[in-house]
């Protein structure tokens, strides 16, 4: 969850509201934005405030802050417009950044007063949408520029790592693009993100005086900015071009509610025979149900109480035929994307502790499945039986299920980027589970004597998942005397204590010793495997004693059972 620092004078100041530095007072405000202070440094007059939902960059500067609040406290009324002049630049981008950082977004205010705080908050918001919403600067990154020092059009464009020289921020001295990112210390920092490319992008405008070495650095002549600057260029550039387009919106709005006017700028791309004029501030709507409100937050408020809340919250809305709400939605509200996200916004209005709690009228008694008796007489026997219970990871990986039992590898469900090499896919069969464990217990005492019951994932196009799972029961014996006849005995004692019939058939399975194996029938059907595992496999999983062992399917036996 982000945390931004906010100056508490300018917080009152903008807010218009005197909390006497009351943190108490401030967090009740706050609650709204789903906001807390979690540290106030009195003596230097900043509150660290965590914003708890992180889906709105729009409450990361404390003019976005003070903007959503403004509403919730009655001080501003409905959606608040913002415009952009007409295009008083132009901007060149070259086909050569398509696989590099092709999208750039640009805009430009005026007659900003800047003083030392709100410098500061801007430098605050840019490196807090850079790091987050920006994703490290991977995604976009932001630079500020004093406009009255440039010369549009400008063109955003490639260069070689040795072939322009400027002097970046910070430094006083000319560097090479190469340079920057073997010295510079936002070089060291992001020189990443441009690994593996040949040339490298770069920001000029008419005069071929260079504004930025994007995302790395901007210039020192024309990228700083100070408490003189009236005229601001505000560009954003990135891989993303909606996250580009969003981030310079929150940017530029803040600029306009310190008091500055908006002008565009137009974007060409010619590659793509489009052109983009930006920032974009039109709003969205979006139709509500008020009956899905009133159903969602248990309330009977009215279509025109509604849109009062609505107002509240900053949206402006208007009734329709069917008594339900067309909502304009402000630009830089890009966490709104579902009805859902208004009524949130509708209930934090009404306020929550208004709303009555009653409890839920759908039945909450819980019991056990059908087949969970048997499956715990199941365990029960296996424990009779002489075996001991182990319960293991429903995740492993192709090596154990296949390379190790001398399978050949089959389909199963395996994770994307797993974080562990050991645990990259769900087990379609337990008994490599067991040979496992009986490999990493060595030095316990034989006989060893174990079995699990637990779900298999196997993989089924029929299902809305493309899977199901199973519950299946594995056992295993292993000392210097296991032989077929005693699991089969430890098998057939199982089947009749449970009062199911079943069959043995000769089969074979690169698991198992051929001639010591035998497929489990039950009601004509194969539910399972028996028998002396293979030399190679208890070689793989360095096991000295011969090992017996079972598997059979539990659903099997519980629909015989159910059907019986």
């Amino acid at each position: 969850m982000p945390t931004i620092d906010v100056d508490y004078v300018e917080f009152e100041k903008l807010l218009g509201i005197k909390f006497d530095r009351d943190m108490t007072k401030v967090n009740s405000c706050l609650a709204f934005v789903k906001g807390e202070v979690k540290v106030f440094d009195e003596k230097e007059g900043l509150m660290s405030i965590e914003i708890k939902d992180s889906n709105r960059p729009d409450l990361w500067s404390i003019e976005g802050l003070v903007r959503a609040l403004r509403g919730f406290l009655g001080l501003d009324e409905g959606l608040k417009n913002y415009t952009a002049d007409k295009p008083i630049a132009a901007l060149n981008v070259s086909p050569e950044l398509r696989s590099i950082r092709p999208y750039i977004g640009c805009s430009i205010v005026k007659n900003v007063k800047l003083t030392d705080k709100i410098i500061r908050g801007l430098m605050h918001l840019q490196d807090k949408l850079d790091q987050t919403y920006g994703r490290n600067r991977r995604r976009t990154s932001i630079g500020l520029y004093d406009f009255s020092l440039l010369a549009p059009p400008f063109s955003y464009t490639v260069a070689k790592p040795s072939e322009i020289r400027f002097m970046p921020l910070g430094f006083n001295e000319k560097m090479s693009l190469e340079e920057i990112l073997q010295k510079h210390p936002k070089g060291l920092e992001y020189g990443s993100i441009l690994r593996g490319h040949s040339v490298y992008p770069i920001l000029l405008d008419s005069e071929r005086k260079v504004l930025s070495f994007p995302p790395i650095i901007n210039s020192n002549d024309l990228g700083r900015i100070n408490e003189d600057t009236k005229h601001l260029l505000i560009e954003v550039t990135g891989t993303a071009e909606e996250t580009v387009l969003t981030t310079l919106k929150i940017v530029t709005l803040s600029l306009i509610d310190r008091g500055g006017k908006a002008y565009s700028t137009t974007i060409h791309y010619p590659h793509e025979k489009r052109k983009v004029v930006t920032p974009n501030f039109e709003t969205r709507r979006m139709t509500l149900d008020v009956e899905y409100v009133n159903r969602l937050l248990g309330l009977q408020v009215t279509t025109k109480q509604i849109a009062g809340l609505l107002s509240k919250a900053g949206f402006d809305a208007e009734k329709t035929e069917k008594s339900n709400l067309v909502v304009r939605i402000p630009c830089y509200r890009v966490d709104v994307m579902h009805q859902i996200d208004l009524v949130e916004d509708v209930a934090i209005a009404y306020g929550y502790n208004n709303i009555r709690p009653s409890w839920r009228k759908l039945p909450t008694t819980g019991g056990l499945r059908p087949e969970q008796n048997l499956l715990s007489a199941a365990i029960d026997l296996m424990i009779g039986l002489g075996f001991q219970e182990i319960l293991t990871y429903t995740m492993t990986n192709t090596e154990n299920l296949f390379t190790k039992m001398n399978c050949k590898k089959e389909k199963t469900v395996e994770i994307a980027n797993p974080k562990v090499q050991t645990l990259t896919c769900l087990r379609n069969w337990l008994l490599p589970s067991l040979i496992e464990f009986l490999s990493n217990n060595l030095s316990v005492d034989y006989p060893q004597r174990i079995f699990e019951l637990g779900k298999i994932t196997a993989l089924d196009d029929k299902k809305e998942t493309r899977t199901r799972d199973e519950e299946w029961l594995a056992a295993a014996s292993s000392h210097p005397s296991a032989g077929f006849s005693e699991i089969k005995s430890a098998l057939d004692a199982f089947f009749l204590n449970l009062n199911v019939g079943w069959q043995i058939k000769e089969t074979k399975h690169p698991s198992f010793i051929d001639g010591r194996a035998g497929a489990i029938i039950i009601s004509g059907k194969t539910a399972g495997i028996l028998g002396e595992i293979n030399p190679k496999v208890l070689t793989a999983w360095k096991i000295e004693n011969p090992t017996i062992a079972f598997e059979v399917n539990m659903n099997m036996v519980v629909e015989t059972k159910q059907a019986s």
